[in-house]
């Protein structure tokens, strides 16, 4: 799915407009309508319902649904937010229009001593579009404190009022409204997306409008929302004639004293995942360990008891390599990642120590393959690209550090923002909280050099893995709770995450 910029929204309405073509009035209405449908599925019954509305085109939606709510018998009480007089023009229709109708009970409101709150209502909140681009002040920013004191459940129409739409850095945190649940108009926002807006965006729905097809397919984009039907296009189907040789050998370097279990849920992951040969470089003391835990896999030791000290001989004959969970930082590992990016002419994947060592040594960088993936998490991305102020400021630093070293990085976490080489921004939309835990990084690194090995492209493997491995937490979940559940229970859910996701469509 496109994402867009609120710009670009404001575009995509005018273009369906004109293409339609359709009113902006009766637009209005239809957006109304499917605000309607979706609180009257939420409420089941007539409810009590406090409408704040704003002078623009987010309030006009606010009073056309105030006017639809009370045909269906809720208690509606209006309160128009108009201190300078000034409706657009679609919003003073839906005002007169509200009016004429003469159920719900309509203030204008120049103080917020005027709103008054009531037991067991629900807020609807439409002081402010998509498209405010600076903090409210005076009475709106009033009401919004009144809106987050008053304790009554929220439900936001398109965007809470007060966030901006993606770069929030300059905004002000108590001049928000804290919904619970936020419907979003046809697209969702990406400052949904980032973690220090989750207080203000809650459960956030999307309702189809009907903006134009052709104007979103004609509309550019960098950014997407990784959804099961882009998955489905991507998955390979099996040919009943495949052999292990069929699936590639895939070579995975990690592990060291004290930290073998990172690479033994590496590479359970990447045999999980379908690959049809692993084989391990592991340190001497880490050979009983895999052979027992992952007897599927074959390991390569290193001379070295504790630590990996060098690359095993002739890399050519693996598909594609991972590299870094568990691995340490010595001084000889950091020339084992050195050699590697040397001399690689395959699919790499990298992640932890092995990305700790680019941070060291940042010269190297210049030496990662083209379509090499990284996969750091908050930390370890900050040391090698630079500090930020927010999950925005990091996509976009981002964007810049793989376009400069041609290479995809994914940017772990809720909605895991997969970033381009070309700049194009990816969210990934499967996951949940319990996946917060030590060693689940390790179980994506493995599944993503098993897409690799398998033959799929760098980009195909950062978005497939990367929805898999949420799919299977999503799976796991089920069976746990976020705070039981661990990384093991991941793998042990890939295979469904295969079988209900991705293979129903073929």
């Amino acid at each position: 799915m496109k994402l867009f910029t609120t710009r670009q929204i404001k575009l995509l309405d005018a273009c369906t407009i004109e293409k339609e073509p359709i009113a902006s009035i009766d637009l209005m209405e239809r957006t109304a309508m499917s605000i309607t449908d979706w609180l009257l599925q939420f409420f089941s019954v007539p409810a009590k319902l406090i409408v704040i509305a704003g002078t623009g085109n987010n309030g006009g939606d606010a009073l056309a649904v105030a006017r639809l709510l009370c045909l269906c018998r809720f208690d509606v009480s209006v309160y128009l937010i108009n201190p300078d007089n000034n409706l657009s023009p679609d919003c003073a229709i839906n005002k007169e229009r509200l009016l004429q109708q003469g159920v719900a009970k309509f203030t204008e409101v120049s103080d917020t001593a005027q709103i008054c709150s009531a037991d067991k209502a629900f807020i609807l909140d439409g002081l402010f579009g998509s498209g405010l681009n600076r903090p409210p002040e005076g009475l709106y920013a009033d009401v919004i404190e009144w809106i987050n004191k008053s304790a009554l459940p929220v439900i936001s129409i398109d965007i809470p009022s007060g966030l901006f739409g993606e770069d929030n850095c300059a905004n002000g945190p108590k001049k928000i409204v804290e919904a619970q649940h936020t419907l979003s108009l046809q697209f969702p926002k990406m400052a949904f997306f980032f973690p220090e807006n989750e207080q203000y965006v809650g459960e956030w729905h999307i309702l189809d409008i009907g903006l134009h097809l052709d104007a979103i397919q004609e509309m550019p984009s960098s950014y997407y929302f990784t959804k099961k039907e882009d998955i489905q296009q991507i998955i390979k189907k099996r040919s009943r004639f495949s052999h292990k040789g069929t699936f590639g050998h895939a070579l995975f370097i990690g592990g060291s004293y004290g930290k073998m279990g990172a690479a033994v849920l590496a590479s359970r992951a990447c045999l999980r995942t379908g690959a049809g040969l692993l084989s391990v470089r592991n340190p001497e003391c880490g050979t009983a360990i895999l052979q027992t835990s992952v007897p599927e896999a074959m390991c390569i030791p290193d001379k070295e008891w504790c630590f990996i000290s060098s690359l095993p001989e002739n890399l050519n004959i693996y598909s594609a390599i991972g590299c870094g969970c568990g691995m340490e930082t010595k001084k000889k590992s950091e020339e084992v990642i050195k050699n590697l990016l040397k001399q690689a002419v395959q699919p790499l994947v990298l992640d932890a120590d092995a990305l700790n060592i680019l941070s060291i040594h940042s010269n190297w960088l210049y030496l990662l393959p083209k379509n090499t993936i990284l996969t750091p998490h908050p930390k370890e991305f900050e040391r090698l690209a630079g500090t930020y102020k927010n999950r925005w400021e990091q996509i976009e630093i981002a964007r810049v550090f793989c376009q400069k070293y041609r290479i995809f990085v994914i940017l772990k976490g809720n909605y895991s923002a997969i970033i381009c080489p070309d700049g194009n921004v990816h969210f990934n939309s499967t996951g949940n909280a319990g996946m917060a835990t030590s060693g689940s990084g390790d179980v994506l690194c493995g599944m993503i050099l098993s897409l690799l090995t398998q033959g799929y492209s760098s980009k195909e493997s950062a978005l497939l893995g990367t929805y898999l491995h949420g799919i299977a937490g999503d799976y796991a979940l089920q069976h746990q709770s976020e705070e039981s559940l661990i990384a093991s229970d991941i793998i042990n859910f890939i295979a469904d995450a295969f079988k209900e996701n991705c293979l129903e469509s073929q």
